[in-house]
């Protein structure tokens, strides 16, 4: 494993951060292909001994099963010191908003919540999940900053916004003396490439790390045409995100098959090591240790500038799908694929 400084934080990183969207009770939550503890166990356990140390997890993961799952498996196998972990809180409800919860308050308790699911005491990176379009940035930052001075979190990151967003709140998180958010986590993958408009070279400028999720847009970029998954038949959001754009982004997919092919190495370890050219660590689910396995010896693969180049070259401009799609003033109000579902926050 080969590892690098988050942003401009001190946190060092593996390359390669396990996603946890995968782990979590089935039953009770957004997404039905999630494993069990005992399965979720297994594979962290396999990250570890392959050097992973960087884990990425949400409160609204399986109504915080996700985070219970992540938590009690580091606390066996590992020390607190040795592994970052990241988890994300979501924005205002309408009942909150209604009974006057203030921005600040909100992300106390939503932090809160999420520290007494892992077990800790602390979280090295707080991300913002979603923008928040009802309530003040100003509010955002000054609570996640007096979180961060209360010890509970190392650096805060945010997910799912755009470079303007995110460069007018770290201007007015330096002018206030406020943290600023050290990464981001974006929809970006060989075939959804719309973050190399404005982000990537925001993030590139002001030494911002990415850690973008989907890297392998759920299973698409590591399967053969004709293979599936029970993700793959179950995850009707990704689906949402990828079906509509399914034929132009089949060309890429093959051209990836083809070079793995040629390589001997899995399309897996092709589309990853790809990401791995362009961002500090991307955030890769895992359902199976063959998953994690395979992400780790993307780390070693070195890509050709005309491999690069032959990877690169079908892509065409895409819409904003999923989060992103709904990341106005307008849809703030309505609900979004994530939520904390039954914990009491």
């Amino acid at each position: 494993m080969r590892y690098e400084k988050l942003g401009m934080s001190e946190l060092n990183v593996s390359r390669i951060c396990m996603g946890c969207m995968g782990f979590g009770d089935a039953s009770n939550g957004q997404h039905s292909w999630t494993i069990d503890e005992e399965h979720s166990r297994e594979i962290i356990r396999r990250g570890l001994e392959l050097g992973v140390n960087f884990f990425d997890t949400a409160i609204g993961y399986q109504n915080g099963t996700s985070e219970q799952y992540l938590g009690r498996t580091l606390k066996d196998f590992t020390s607190r010191d040795k592994v970052v972990v990241a988890t994300k809180f979501l924005p205002r409800t309408n009942e909150e908003i209604e009974a006057g919860i203030t921005g600040q308050q909100h992300i106390e308790r939503m932090l809160n919540k999420s520290l007494e699911n892992l077990g800790m005491d602390y979280v090295d990176l707080y991300i913002y999940h979603m923008w928040d379009h009802r309530t003040p940035i100003y509010d955002i930052l000054d609570g996640l900053n007096r979180m961060v001075k209360a010890g509970k979190v190392r650096y805060v990151g945010i997910s799912n916004c755009f470079a303007y967003q995110l460069a007018k709140a770290n201007a007015l998180a330096e002018k206030e003396g406020f943290a600023k958010f050290v990464s981001v986590q974006s929809h970006y993958n060989l075939i959804f490439r719309e973050e190399e408009r404005e982000m990537a070279k925001l993030c590139a400028e002001d030494n911002i790390a990415m850690t973008p999720y989907s890297s392998l847009a759920g299973g698409r970029l590591s399967k053969h045409p004709g293979e599936t998954s029970k993700r793959l038949e179950e995850d009707d959001y990704a689906r949402l995100k990828y079906d509509a754009t399914a034929g132009q982004d089949n060309v890429i997919i093959q051209r990836v098959a083809e070079l793995a092919e040629r390589r001997g190495v899995s399309m897996t370890e092709i589309s990853l090591a790809w990401l791995l050219t362009k961002v500090t660590a991307p955030v890769v689910g895992a359902t199976k240790l063959s998953h994690i396995e395979g992400a780790a010896k993307a780390v070693d693969l070195e890509l050709s500038e005309d491999e690069i180049h032959y990877l690169e070259e079908p892509y065409v401009p895409h819409r904003l799908v999923g989060v992103m799609a709904q990341n106005t003033a307008a849809s703030s109000g309505e609900s979004h694929v994530w939520t904390t579902g039954k914990q009491k926050i």
